[in-house]
């Protein structure tokens, strides 16, 4: 993987943790997320989204459940210190300052 590429997946990572810190109950569809990611300049597939979703829930940052087929990831204790900057996580960008 290049520089740019995981540099890519860092940042688009920190932005579906922080789409799901943003949301009701800490939850959002896939649907959902992939057009909040396209309106903040991450076009990514289908595909790419639930790769991301199923390393996070990998990383014990999330929590992956599906609903009438589709899948919906619930932000857990330790994504939301990720995506406040409270934590760090390997292979997750850390959030800039406001």
């Amino acid at each position: 993987m290049s520089k740019l590429a995981q540099l890519v997946s860092e940042d688009r990572r920190l932005a579906i943790l922080r789409i799901l810190e943003g949301s009701a109950e800490y939850r959002a569809n896939l649907f959902l997320i992939q057009r909040m990611l396209a309106s903040i300049g991450h076009s990514a597939s289908m595909d790419t989204i639930n790769t991301d979703l199923a390393w996070l829930a990998e990383q014990g940052l999330l929590a992956l459940e599906t609903v009438g087929g589709v899948g919906i990831p619930q932000l857990l204790s330790r994504g939301l210190d990720v995506a406040c900057g409270r934590a760090n996580s390997p292979g997750v960008a850390r959030p800039m300052p406001d």
